[in-house]
Order: structure tokens, then sequence, then C-alpha cells
């Protein structure tokens, strides 16, 4: 019996579905009825994975009602499947043909089934996000403040920025709130704050941004979050290694942590001390800190253990 692999490409109104390797293909529309459409086809299919790219939201409903039916469910990166779409060739573009190539990327590369996000988790993210975007217009408008000439101009941006800090203030009550309102959130965070330079704002971004901390190997967590160094070579020339990829706000709240790690955690600052005793670049000594960071968690969350200094 053929293992079957199904890709659907999400837009805002339907739901286009591709099977390999039989080729099937239809379309459900994207609300109750058609997703309880979606979901008996699928059971009768009885696939061996699901793949549904990550578009900005829409897929949110439709995963949530596949992963609920215990159905192996995948949510993929775009860019991995259109750069995976150019190297077979595939330049069109219409959702027919993206359901196919998402359906034959599943086959060919096989993504981790992991679990959906519960209502909780979403809520979370989406409060964290809130913050982050209230932080960056606070900046943008401090410096506008400081370029205005005109009086007038700068009042109205510092009643602005006045705002924006009451609304700040008020997102991280609420994302305290949920937090010690989960056990499970609770305990993680309990956890994550006896690392020295990792306070309550952070360890909930990671908590928000990672909810896969604690559950992956080393490798892979530092993948997720864009911290794993590839290499560059070809034939005798040898070019720096880089990161790239992963979670790019989650890659930020990281190096935030490692430049308070170095000031105020020991190990971590001996650590650093020691790369650039080494030669390295302040930068890369930054990026290996917070590598070093994310790995520790992640071990300290799987454990079950508080922060250990070496």
């Amino acid at each position: 019996m053929d293992t079957i692999f199904v890709g659907i490409d999400v837009s805002k109104d339907r739901l286009d579905v591709h099977v390999r390797p039989s080729r099937e293909a239809f379309a459900v529309a994207r609300d109750g009825q058609g997703l309880e459409e979606l979901i008996d086809r699928l059971r009768a299919l009885e696939p061996q994975l699901i793949a549904i790219e990550a578009t900005g939201g829409f897929e949110t409903i439709a995963a949530a009602a596949i992963a609920g039916a215990s159905l192996p469910l995948a949510i993929v990166n775009p860019a991995q499947v259109r750069h995976f779409a150019q190297a077979i060739g595939k330049r069109a573009k219409t959702d027919p043909l993206d359901a196919e190539v998402i359906a034959h990327f599943a086959e060919a590369v096989k993504p981790q089934v992991r679990p959906v996000a519960n209502e909780q988790a979403r809520q979370l993210a989406e409060l964290v996000a809130r913050r982050r975007q209230i932080i960056e217009m606070i900046v943008a408008e401090r410096q506008r403040e400081r370029r205005a000439a005109i009086v007038r101009v700068r009042k109205g941006i510092l009643r602005h920025v006045r705002t924006l800090e009451k609304d700040l203030l008020d997102v991280d009550k609420d994302i305290g709130a949920m937090v010690r309102s989960s056990p499970v959130w609770r305990e993680k965070e309990d956890l994550l704050v006896t690392v020295p330079g990792v306070g309550n704002t952070l360890a909930r971004t990671f908590l928000a941004e990672l909810p896969e901390l604690g559950t992956l190997n080393r490798r892979e967590i530092a993948s997720l979050a864009g911290l794993a160094p590839f290499t560059r070579q070809s034939g005798r020339w040898k070019g720096k290694s880089m990161i790239g990829g992963g979670r790019a706000s989650l890659r930020a709240a990281l190096y935030m942590a490692s430049l308070s790690a170095i000031r105020c955690n020991r190990s971590l600052k001996a650590f650093y001390q020691r790369l650039l005793s080494a030669g390295k670049p302040k930068m890369v000594g930054l990026i290996a800190v917070a590598r070093k960071i994310i790995v520790i968690l992640n071990a300290m969350l799987r454990d079950k253990t508080q922060w250990q200094p070496a």
C-alpha cells in the first residue's frame, strides 16, 4: 500500500488539497462545513503526513481542525516550499499547483510533526507580539521627537509616547496574569528566571515564541532559534560560518539575553571572555553566548532543574 502524503494550500475562502502519490486533487470551502468534509476525506485516506503552509494566520483554523482530529500535521515554512518548487522546476503559481508542491515537499522532506498550539498559547503569543510592536513604536516616536523642530509636533509625539507606555504596562499585566494563571507556564517561568540574565519578560517571550523549549535536542532547538551555524566551503575556498533562518523575534530576544548574561552571569561572562581571548569578534562571542543560553534553558525545562553554574 502506498504511503500517502497530503499538501494543503490555504487562501481566504478555500482550501486546495493535493494527495500523493495518487495525484488526487480537490478543494473545500474554508468554513465549518468545508472543514468537516476535509476531515472526513483525510481520515479515509489515512495519510502518513499532512503539510500546510504558514500563511499569516489563515492556516490556524484548518490546522486546529486537522490536529483536533488526531491526524499527523506539519506546518511548513513558505520560503522552504518556494525554494523547493524552484528546485524541481515549478515556476507557475496557482493555488492547486501550490498544494501539489506542498504535498511533494512533504513526501520528499518529511518535516517533523509537531503539536499545534492551543488557544491559550496563541493568545500569549499574540500579546508578546503586541508588546514587541509597542516597543518598536515607542523607539520610533522617540527618534522623531528628537528630530522635530516645532514645539507642537514634539508635544504631540510625547503624548503618543505616554499613551504607548500606558498600553505597554497593560500588556505586561495581561501577559503576567496569563502566565501565572497556568500551572505549567508558572513552573517553566520559575525555572527560567533562575538563570542570571533571564528575567520575567525574557522568560515569557521564550514561552510564547518557543513552545518547543524542553522537548527537542540541542541542535534542533538552536536551529529553531536561527543560531545553528552553517559552513560555507567550496573546493579549497572556505568562507566564514554564518547563522540564518529560524524565528527572528526569538533570536532578537536571545541576543538581548546574551547582552545581559555577559554582565551578570559569571559562567557565561567567563565563556564570553574566553572567546574574546581566543581572537573571536565580539558579535561571534555574543551569538555563541545566545546559543549556549537557549541550549541551557532547553535542558533545564527538559530535566525540570534550576540553574546550576558550572
